[in-house]
């Protein structure tokens, strides 16, 4: 085996492991953020709020649940960012989070790349970040239906949303 497949080895290792950690990480933060939630809102459909009460929690709620998910995505593109600088893929600490908020979002980093043998790391990169992505959206929209029913029994519609 030459030194440039197992090069190339090491960067499939490397990535799947990331993917795999980094959407283990991901889950956990959803479970916590889901349990305590749910525990929120039992406690305001034991409550008789008006409408106009309801409204500015659940936009709270969402917002919240956002700024969570945005901080659970930026430590993960740290995560990717300190794997490059201690594999040697990249030198400085900006140009990795750079390059890693770049591959996790999908977007691309202009003007910093990886040398050849660690470009499948980036690539598993991109793909995990979709995934990532993915979960987060379905969480938010998961959040958004758990609250529905608190909206329109207080409004006195039955209709579901969109």
């Amino acid at each position: 085996m030459t030194e440039q497949d197992l090069l190339e080895r090491a960067s499939w290792t490397w990535g799947v492991l990331l993917v795999a950690l980094t959407i283990a990480f991901h889950a956990t933060g959803i479970v916590m953020m889901a349990l305590v939630g749910a525990r929120l809102r039992l406690r305001l459909e034991h409550r008789s709020l008006g409408l106009p009460r309801v409204i500015p929690v659940v936009i709270g709620v969402v917002g919240v649940v956002g700024m969570l998910l945005a901080l659970l995505h930026a430590t993960e593109a740290a995560m990717w960012a300190a794997a490059y600088l201690w594999l040697g893929a990249l030198d400085s600490p900006t140009d990795a989070m750079l390059y890693s908020l770049g591959a996790m979002t999908t977007a691309g980093a202009a003007g910093v790349t990886l040398e050849r043998h660690w470009r499948m790391v980036g690539a598993l990169e991109s793909a995990g970040g979709a995934l990532l992505f993915g979960t987060s959206t379905a969480y938010v929209f998961a959040v958004m239906q758990a609250y529905w029913p608190m909206l329109s029994r207080r409004h006195g519609c039955r209709a579901q949303p969109g």
